[in-house]
């Protein structure tokens, strides 16, 4: 079965249970700052998760790219992934464990749909702790489909708990669903969730029902939510009879492609061929990054120093299969296979191909020559280190090596553990504290923002809509927002925009949005088809990607009306409550993209 049959059954399936299908989101989350990517099909239907009315309803189906970089040594394994896809299904307020229950076992086993044997799954669910109990009633509902008690796990808050996406938001208990790749258990205690590597994790449903606030306390939400998750390349894997997901359909060019450049046979070597896993797949993932509509530039900051990362860590496992680049660049050649592999999927890549190779190669040009030079001076180091009797490097001569040569850190310690050593890592943090304190340069993931920060959030939210508004009226309709940013103390907003503001145009748009403000124009909601909210004249974002209902935000009514958006929401109920609006800064973001920082005092 290949990803499309997949994708497709899994809709028409949930489609024929009543789910209405909505569109996945962008990999780079908007307005929310407490994750720096789209790690789960639940982010985008937060709100709704929280109480909010979705347009399409009740129950909701999809599919979302997601990225996760927790598990970024894991990667090159047979199952983990950066870049993956996730099929979901939703209810926001409908059924609950078990009509999801009852809907996952019927799709994984009925003949018409996966037909998977009964006895080649298994199940954990929530042990209970912290005060929660444990999940009898989901091990009753399995218990009763068929999957015996000896394929039936419960596993702590650790396994089996999901949520929230960020710092704070909603969370519950979940039961994961797992396929037996083994022939026989490692032990008399091998169950679902084992450390062996035998079982497969497929399917994950999560239970809504807390949401945990900004003090960390879990309070009951006003009605419980269902969010699922099924990992599309894994269960394309095991659908064909794979060992790993690197055996399918999403890596079987790109290797080949790898397999050309380097030389290298693929199966000959263990060593070389996690490089070439590794290589394939941080190339793949960061392809997929640079074609969203909301494109990050590699950077040193954010979801940009992720991309660049993923990049420089494909860079050093090129390097090690020996492509050097001295044939040409390595990483472009791969995303346009991946751009015309996955065309009809995916057509965002081929339409962003040329943007995504010129990024890689600047990108790759810039490395090749940090690479070196880094890996020159961990070489004069080595002697010197493997001394140490306690096989530890400074955190001291990991900073100097980032600080003086753009040398990354993980690539040090990655080239540590391939010498028996490791890196001091909380000297180097220290280290960096300080350094992003001398240069007030802040690099990872703010706090505060929708899920977690009430009413400033709202403010800072509803003020993004005004500032777009203003900057189309000052600079031009050609103005389209490309991402923001906010916490509680401040709001960052791209916008495509191909020169620097002048002082007068920056200080004309401060002037617009506070005369906004001062007039305190209510702001208002309504659902209606796409088609329809564009007539109105409602602004969508440039190549996002909307359900045929939507809801429609504006900002004043009749003649007085300011700004019409497309957008989730929420927002303050006025903008008299918003307060002084202050731009801070503008500055270039990437090419063509301009940013502004504010504040509302």
């Amino acid at each position: 079965m290949t990803a499309s049959e997949l994708r497709r059954k899994y809709i028409t399936f949930f489609e024929s249970k009543g789910h209405a299908r909505i569109q996945g989101k962008s990999l780079l989350p908007d307005n929310d700052p407490t994750v720096l990517f789209t790690t789960a099909g639940m982010h985008p239907l937060v709100p709704y998760l929280l109480g909010q009315e979705h347009p399409a309803g009740q129950r909701l189906v999809n599919s979302q790219k997601c990225i996760r970089t927790g598990d970024i040594e894991s990667v090159g394994d047979p199952s983990h992934l950066t870049f993956f896809e996730m099929l979901g299904n939703w209810s926001l307020g409908d059924y609950f464990k078990e009509g999801a229950i009852e809907m996952s076992f019927e799709f994984l086993t009925d003949p018409r749909w996966l037909g998977i044997p009964v006895e080649k799954l298994g199940v954990t669910v929530f042990s209970g702790e912290l005060g929660i109990p444990r999940d009898d009633e989901s091990a009753a509902i399995w218990r009763r489909l068929g999957i015996p008690e000896n394929r039936i796990a419960y596993l702590p808050r650790a396994d089996n708990w999901w949520g929230p996406a960020g710092s704070a938001g909603p969370c519950g208990p979940d039961t994961e669903m797992f396929y037996y790749t083994g022939d026989a258990p490692c032990g008399p205690e091998c169950k679902p969730g084992c450390a062996c590597g035998k079982w497969l994790e497929i399917w994950n449903n999560v239970f809504m029902q807390y949401n945990k606030n900004s003090a960390g306390e879990y309070e009951p939400l006003a009605r419980k939510c269902v969010d699922t998750g099924m990992g599309v390349e894994r269960v394309v894997a095991i659908l064909n009879g794979k060992a790993s997901v690197y055996e399918t359909e999403f890596f079987a060019g790109l290797l080949k492609a790898v397999e050309a450049a380097s030389g290298h046979v693929y199966g000959t070597d263990e060593d070389r061929d996690s490089s070439a896993r590794i290589l394939c797949e941080h190339a793949r993932a960061s392809t997929f990054i640079l074609g969203d509509p909301r494109a990050v530039s590699p950077s040193n900051v954010g979801a940009g120093y992720v991309l660049r990362r993923l990049l420089r860590r494909a860079l050093r496992h090129a390097s090690k299969l020996g492509i050097d680049g001295s044939g040409g660049p390595v990483l472009s050649p791969l995303a346009r296979l991946l751009a015309e592999e996955t065309r009809d999927d995916w057509p965002e890549l081929g339409e962003n191909i040329e943007r995504i190779a010129e990024e890689l190669d600047r990108e790759e040009k810039k490395f090749l020559e940090t690479l070196q030079k880094g890996e020159r001076e961990f070489e004069k180091l080595l002697p010197g280190l493997m001394k140490n009797p306690r096989r530890v490097m400074s955190g001291r001569l990991a900073f100097k090596l980032y600080d003086t040569y753009g040398f990354p850190v993980e690539l040090t310690e990655e080239l540590a553990r391939e010498n028996g050593l490791s890196v001091d890592s909380a000297e180097f943090d220290e280290a960096f504290r300080k350094h992003q304190e001398t240069s007030r340069a802040g690099v990872g993931v703010f706090k505060g923002g929708l899920v977690d920060s009430g009413d400033a959030a709202l403010r800072y939210h509803t003020a993004t809509h005004l500032l777009h508004q203003a900057l189309r009226q000052v600079l031009g309709t050609h103005v389209a927002q490309k991402g923001s940013n906010i916490t509680a103390e401040r709001m960052r907003f791209d916008f495509a925009h191909p020169a620097p503001m002048t002082e007068t145009e920056i200080a004309s748009v401060q002037a617009i949005v506070n005369e906004q403000i001062a007039r305190d124009l209510p702001v208002s909601h309504q659902s209606m088809s796409l088609d329809a909210a564009k007539e109105s004249g409602a602004i969508a974002l440039f190549g996002e990607k909307y359900e045929d209902v939507v809801k429609v935000y504006s900002i004043g009514e009749g003649e007085s009306l300011f700004a019409r958006e497309v957008c989730g929401g929420p927002h303050a109920p006025s903008t008299g409550a918003l307060g002084k609006f202050t731009i801070q800064k503008e500055q270039s973001s990437s090419a063509g993209v301009r940013r502004i920082r504010a504040v509302l005092e």
